[in-house]
């Protein structure tokens, strides 16, 4: 494994996420390395974990993040959990030169 925290996909690329929500701020706090070796972006945001909010909030700041519209990033694993899989759809080679720069 390379470090990186992302992967392609069909219509872009996978990002890895761990997420804390309840925090004070929205904010993407840099990676992390998990205990089974795995790189994810460590991020925090104010919504609670209730009807996915946190959810929506980790979308929106990616895609403020990112500079991508808002409807071109979702989550697509690990709706329920801190780990999740986000995809952002768009030019991959843009956006991995953006999440190179996290």
């Amino acid at each position: 494994m390379d470090g990186r925290f992302w992967r392609a996909g069909d219509d872009g690329l996978i990002v890895a996420v761990r997420l804390t929500p309840k925090a004070a701020a929205d904010r993407i706090e840099g990676t992390a390395k998990l205990a089974d070796g795995q790189t994810v972006l460590k991020a925090r945001v104010r919504a609670v974990l209730e009807k996915g909010k946190a959810n929506a909030a980790l979308e929106a700041l990616l895609a403020r993040r990112l500079g991508v519209p808002k409807s071109a990033v979702n989550v697509i694993a690990g709706g329920t959990s801190r780990l999740k899989s986000v995809q952002v759809r768009g030019n991959r080679e843009r956006i991995a030169a953006a999440l190179a720069r996290i």
